[in-house]
């Protein structure tokens, strides 16, 4: 009797097995044979928001700019991706929201200061800038020079809306 036909499965199958499954739970793939899909629906979820409070614990900033709309901002962003880690998750989605013109000013002034601060190419891990750097984003401008790096330009606030509140 073969391992497989005493419900064992070789190793080389269950490492398949655990990629397919890790990959419907992280990476948006589909539902692997013989899991049921609403415990791996609920299991997907509860995951995606645990990355959302990782990335917000990151990028503080970004995340209160979005206000109520960060979780679900997040998790549609997050929900096909596989995680590259809460800093680079954070930086990925400030910059996905910048091109196409969503990014709050909290954002990108977060952004802007990470952007001079750092080098990151979107695949490799970001690495501190040595030289001078700049860094902009939807109006905000931040410089580093030193080692330290300045907020010289935030963006624009939106004004003051019914009794002084933004």
């Amino acid at each position: 009797m073969t391992d497989a036909a005493a419900g064992r499965a070789a190793p080389g199958e269950l490492a398949a097995r655990q990629a397919e499954l890790v990959a419907a739970l992280v990476a948006g793939g589909p539902v692997p044979p013989g899991f049921a899909p609403a415990p791996l629906a609920a299991a997907r979820a509860a995951l995606l928001r645990k990355r959302a409070g990782e990335v917000a614990r990151h990028w503080p900033l970004l995340a209160a700019g979005l206000g109520a709309d960060w979780p679900a901002t997040f998790q549609t962003w997050a929900g096909d991706r596989p995680t590259g880690g809460s800093l680079r998750d954070g930086w990925d989605l400030a910059r996905a929201l910048h091109d196409r013109g969503d990014l709050p000013p909290l954002g990108a002034d977060e952004l802007a200061v990470r952007e001079a601060g750092a080098r990151y190419d979107g695949h490799r891990p970001p690495r501190p800038r040595r030289l001078p750097g700049l860094g902009r984003a939807g109006g905000a401008v931040a410089v580093q020079l030193l080692g330290r790096v300045r907020l010289l330009r935030p963006a624009r606030r939106p004004a003051a809306g019914p009794g002084g509140r933004r």
